[in-house]
């Protein structure tokens, strides 16, 4: 089905932030992560960005996935002679804004394209090549509250950049044995990039997906993710403060049909379980930041709607 296309395509138009009101801006950086494909990541992804726009946040979402799924979510249809998250890595001459496509109030973001695959070889030999992202997206971020990174099902080059930028790490994943040994092996990447590239990078904590609470597999998985984050507090871990956070997304025909659509599941069903539970769930997510950080993050917000 043929979706909704952004109502504008690019950020530099819109003019969003002057220069002193970016001064003020520091966004929150979110990797949404899991080396498993099919666990509701991107999904997770779209949503949650979603939840942020409508709340007032200015929410840029960036599709690290060569399988381009989350451009999908916003309509966008990837074609030959436009610029994608690729030309950020590998074209010096194109700029971060200009690829920057509006999807919906307070809503932007960066399109992928399949190849995206290519540039893990293509940075093999690059100087500096787990910063790349970081510098070049640093002309826009201050233009925004919040930056989602939505990263591929992989531990490669294109992640290890993610987490080089981020603050913290959430993990969509699903009540499942093997994806709690996953989870360990997760969080062991995330240590070695936060020792050697970012020391302030933490794990916020799991994102249950397409969640059946009658499982007493699910409910034994969920009960042992639990005792794992109990384990650390304390420890000065990334993970020391990690959650299993509440409410479970539960498993929703809707949150499958809207990419379909192009829309996110506040556009396609604002009442259903699915639009609920990722609302709920940014709302606990977003409680979990600094206050004065959130405060000065909505002040700018609030700011730029009335401008």
């Amino acid at each position: 089905m043929k979706g909704a296309r952004p109502t504008k395509d690019n950020l530099v138009t819109q003019q969003i932030v002057s220069p002193s009101v970016a001064k003020q801006n520091a966004p929150r950086v979110i990797a949404l992560l899991n080396q498993k494909g099919g666990v509701g990541k991107t999904t997770s992804t779209a949503n949650i960005g979603a939840a942020f726009a409508v709340m007032g946040l200015r929410t840029l979402v960036v599709d690290l996935d060569p399988q381009s799924n989350l451009s999908l979510h916003f309509g966008h249809e990837p074609q030959p002679d436009q610029p994608t998250v690729r030309d950020l890595f590998m074209n010096p001459d194109i700029a971060a804004a200009d690829l920057v496509r509006a999807a919906r109030p307070n809503l932007w973001f960066i399109p992928s394209d399949t190849e995206l695959a290519l540039v893990e070889g293509e940075l093999a030999l690059v100087a500096n090549m787990q910063q790349i992202l970081a510098e070049r997206l640093a002309p826009v971020m201050p233009s925004f509250d919040v930056i989602l990174l939505d990263c591929p099902p992989s531990l490669g080059v294109l992640t290890v950049n993610a987490l080089t930028i981020a603050d913290e790490v959430v993990v969509p994943t699903q009540a499942q044995y093997l994806a709690l040994r996953g989870l360990e092996k997760l969080l062991e990447t995330v240590l070695l990039v936060q020792r050697a590239l970012n020391p302030k990078l933490k794990v916020a904590g799991v994102v249950l997906c397409m969640h059946e609470s009658q499982s007493s597999h699910g409910k034994a998985v969920v009960e042992e993710m639990d005792g794992y984050f109990a384990k650390y507090r304390g420890s000065e871990l990334p993970w020391q403060d990690a959650e299993v956070f509440r409410p479970a997304v539960r498993r929703n025909i809707k949150l499958a049909e809207a990419p379909s659509f192009g829309q996110t599941i506040f556009d396609y069903a604002p009442n259903c379980a699915g639009a609920a539970d990722y609302r709920t769930l940014a709302e606990t997510i977003r409680s979990r930041w600094k206050p004065q950080q959130l405060q000065e993050n909505l002040a700018v917000a609030v700011g730029l709607a009335s401008s």
